[in-house]
């Protein structure tokens, strides 16, 4: 079947094919994205735009020598549907007589064995299996079909996530992989709506298929894409697509001119050959955004994620350490340099205790008193949102299911990550106490609770945990109750 779409392609050269394939050449051209004679790994998942994407550079590929090899990863989130899709790729690169490297994983397990969303753990084992195949195969460059309105969701979805310039500037025509930096990921069709995609595919009969998930209001970025960009096409800005990529252009070029006037000025200043009692002076002298890219650059060549709390923390408080991992703290010195600290775990409380939930029981642990039951879930309670010392904030209920037959009560550790109810990803437990303003002492005094799955359900004080909260589909509920005495006077 495959055969002959690919011959009536080649004979509407002359018309909108080859208009199109003029441009996706030009794209790869001015950007020089690809060079005459190279090997090339195309990710295809069997849907429009890598479909497109395989098609236009198997097209292309004669003319200027590219090898090209096909690379399908299999998520194993849609069952059939997923081995549907690979049979497509599969039949695909028959008819055009490419080589095809298929792999797959087991995406929901690894979430949440990971404590990851499905999105980014399957992005992360994604990218992982392209860099794996490429490096077997000697390739240096993986094609990716990301179009321009993947560009737009991605500006809002990193907008709505909170972002700097280098997130909102969003995808580039060229990047390293994030699973082996010596591999570049190439987007040739970037330039192009996702409208002229479809519309390509239509008029030369590409097969593709569809991804029920893309519909899902499970996921952040299908309901911005389905909901809130449409909303916001239809009401407020027609033009939205070419405002945001407009935008996205000029933050881009500004982003990256910071970075590079951060460099130089980190490099001229020589801080090393000034007097300890005027660096402070002159790194303060610097331009707030040139402060912040001066430690985002340090954090980012020590393997350390420079989020914006992280470096707001070292740039306002100078010499404070904050614990950036399990037993390493990084600081600010005067004149902005990175410094780091091995932290000791003597200054953590390490005490921890197993326990066996069963059918109901009570201990003592931390200096407070812990109760539980197990009981019949017949209706939905509406999870809380609560705050330390309110009579609420003394019982909870999670799903037991997920939580399992043996916990672990322990106190904070250094680099500990918590998914408080209402939020997409976890965050560092550090974070959410320098945010609720609690003492340091205080922070070392609290109990978490970890279920089987060592994910931590929860802590004293915060909210529950998003991954345990009760759900229609919970057939049983943990009732989780702590009494903690009030401190004495004068403490």
């Amino acid at each position: 079947m495959i055969r002959p779409l690919a011959r009536r392609a080649e004979k509407t050269q002359d018309g909108c094919v080859s208009q199109f394939f003029q441009r996706v050449e030009g794209e790869i051209q001015s950007s020089r994205l690809l060079l005459p004679g190279q090997k090339i790994l195309v990710a295809v998942s069997g849907g429009v735009d890598s479909m497109v994407l395989l098609r236009v550079l198997h097209s292309l590929a004669t003319k200027n020598r590219w090898q090209i090899s096909v690379a399908h990863f299999n998520h194993w989130l849609r069952g059939r549907a997923s081995d549907a899709d690979e049979r497509l790729v599969r039949k695909t690169a028959a008819a055009m007589k490419l080589r095809m490297f298929a792999g797959g994983a087991d995406v929901k397990a690894f979430a949440v064995k990971s404590k990851l969303s499905l999105e980014m753990a399957a992005r992360e084992l994604r990218h992982a299996f392209l860099a794996r195949t490429a490096q077997r195969q000697t390739i240096k460059t993986i094609a990716l079909a990301h179009h321009a309105g993947d560009q737009v969701e991605l500006f809002f979805l990193r907008l709505l996530r909170g972002t700097g310039g280098d997130g909102l500037a969003g995808m580039k025509w060229r990047s390293p992989s994030p699973a082996d930096r010596r591999i570049s990921l190439v987007r040739p069709l970037l330039g192009f709506s996702k409208g002229e995609l479809v519309e390509f595919a239509r008029e030369n009969k590409i097969q593709f298929r569809d991804d029920a998930t893309n519909f899902s209001s499970d996921f952040l970025r299908n309901r911005i894409r389905n909901e809130l960009l449409p909303l916001l096409r239809k009401k407020y800005q027609p033009g939205l697509d070419k405002a945001v990529l407009r935008l996205m252009e000029i933050v881009g070029a500004e982003s990256e001119f910071a970075g590079e006037t951060a460099r130089r000025v980190a490099s001229s200043l020589r801080l090393d050959e000034i007097q300890p009692q005027a660096e402070r002076h002159i790194f303060d002298k610097l331009p707030v955004a040139i402060q912040r890219r001066i430690l985002q650059a340090q954090l980012a060549d020590a393997g350390i994620m420079p989020d914006f709390e992280l470096i707001e923390s070292l740039r306002q408080s100078p010499d404070v350490f904050v614990s950036v991992g399990p037993k390493n703290s990084v600081a600010c010195d005067a004149g902005g340099r990175i410094v780091f600290r091995a932290e000791t775990i003597s200054d953590f409380n390490g005490g921890e205790l197993a326990v066996k939930l069963g059918g109901a029981g009570e201990l003592d642990f931390g200096g407070a008193k812990f109760g539980w039951s197990i009981r019949q879930q017949k209706t939905v309670r509406r999870p809380r949102i609560n705050s330390a010392g309110t009579p609420a904030a003394r019982c909870e209920f999670f799903d037991a299911d997920k939580i399992g037959g043996e916990i672990i009560l322990r106190h904070w550790r250094p680099g500990d990550r918590f998914r408080p109810i209402g939020m997409k990803s976890p965050v560092k437990l550090q974070d959410l106490f320098v945010n609720a303003k609690l003492p340091a002492a205080r922070r070392h005094e609290l109990v978490l609770a970890e279920a089987t799955d060592g994910g931590i359900f929860w802590v004293e004080g915060l909210r529950i945990g998003e991954d345990f909260k009760l759900t229609p589909g919970t057939r049983r509920r943990l009732v989780w109750r702590w009494r903690r005495p009030a401190p004495q006077k004068g403490r």
